[in-house]
Order: C-alpha cells, then sequence, then structure tokens
C-alpha cells in the first residue's frame, strides 16, 4: 500500500510552512502528521545535501508519493531537480508537484515536463559556459592577470628556492614570509627546485 509524504521547505527561520501544507490539503491529497516533512535551509543547498531531505529518502520506499507545492522546494536549479526526480523515478517513488496541477513527475506527462526542465538546465549550463568564457575573453583583453594572485614576488620565489636547496624548513620558511606551509611548496615548484626535506 502506497504511502503519501509531504516535503515542505522555507528558507529562513521566520518564514513557515504551514501555507505549503494547507496548499497539498486543499489540493486533496491526506497527509498524516508524521508524514509531513518540513525543513528550514537555503534553497542553494542541493536536495541530498539537506539533513532532514536525506533522513526523508531514507523513508521512502517503493510505490511511496512524495508531494511538493513548487519545484525549487525540490533542487537549487532545473539540474539538481532533474537529478532528484530522477533518483526518485529510480527508487519507483512517484513525485507530484501542485504547481505543475499536481503532475506525477516520473509519469509519461511528468517525463514530458522533466524533459522541459533538461532543456532548461542544459540552456542554463551553457549560457553559464558562455558567460563565463566571454567574461575571461574580456578580462585577458583589458590586460588583466588570470587566475590565483600570487602570494610571492618572482625574487621570493628564488629566495625560497636558495633557502629550501639550503635545507631551510618549510615551516620557517612559511613564518619569515607570513605565508601558508603550501604556498612555500608551490614557490618551490615554481623554480622547478626539488624538495630537500
Amino acid at each position: 500500500m502506497s504511502r503519501t509524504f509531504a516535503y515542505l521547505r522555507v528558507s529562513t527561520t521566520d518564514q513557515t510552512t504551514e501555507n505549503q501544507l494547507r496548499e497539498i490539503e486543499g489540493a486533496g491529497f491526506s497527509v498524516s502528521h508524521q508524514r509531513a516533512v518540513s525543513e528550514t535551509i537555503s534553497g542553494s543547498v542541493a536536495a541530498f545535501e539537506r539533513p532532514v531531505f536525506s533522513k526523508l529518502m531514507d523513508r521512502l520506499e517503493a510505490g511511496d508519493v512524495l508531494l511538493v507545492t513548487k519545484l525549487d522546494r525540490l533542487g537549487r536549479n532545473a539540474m539538481d531537480v532533474r537529478s532528484t526526480v530522477e533518483h526518485l523515478a529510480h527508487a519507483n517513488i512517484r513525485v507530484h508537484c501542485l504547481a505543475l496541477g499536481g503532475v506525477d513527475l516520473t509519469s509519461a506527462a511528468g517525463k514530458m515536463t522533466m524533459a522541459v526542465i533538461s532543456a532548461v538546465a542544459e540552456f542554463e549550463r551553457d549560457l553559464l559556459v558562455e558567460r563565463t568564457q566571454a567574461g575571461l575573453i574580456r578580462a585577458k583583453a583589458e590586460g588583466k592577470a588570470l587566475g590565483r594572485p600570487l602570494l610571492l614576488t618572482e625574487r621570493q620565489h628564488e629566495e625560497i628556492a636558495e633557502r629550501r636547496a639550503n635545507g631551510i624548513s618549510l615551516g620557517t620558511l612559511a613564518k619569515h614570509y607570513k605565508v601558508t606551509r603550501s604556498a612555500i611548496q608551490r614557490a618551490e615548484r615554481r623554480a622547478k627546485i626539488s624538495p630537500t626535506q
């Protein structure tokens, strides 16, 4: 016998999930108190990284129904929503979204909806890549240095390489130059000197 669960999420503690629960009940779904799961967490956190959602996944079984009021309750973006729904569908858990007319996202109509979401996700990904590449090209054209800024000058790199070759420890050099041990190691690698310690 299938069970019905509701996943209710808000982003901040001054918000409440009561409206989401009323919306689910208003749509004709009956969810027992123990199966209405609430979480206060930012939507920017991926669904499977949310503590309460992860515990809910442990409770869900094949044939169960998971209700959400909107897709953004399930994930941080189209890609995350798609991944979450696919994971649930693979476990034979139906997912109903009220904002999409209560459609089961694992049904034929739901799969079509998910295909549209996938297209949007791919579009978002492509736009992000395009914006990143355009930004890099613009920065390069403006003569800006790309990558992590160097903590040490070229002269300091040479000094570090010489001192390491003379057996000075990473810790001593890190204190002297007021950087981390890994910064000293990077400087040493840049100078193409093998560590002596």
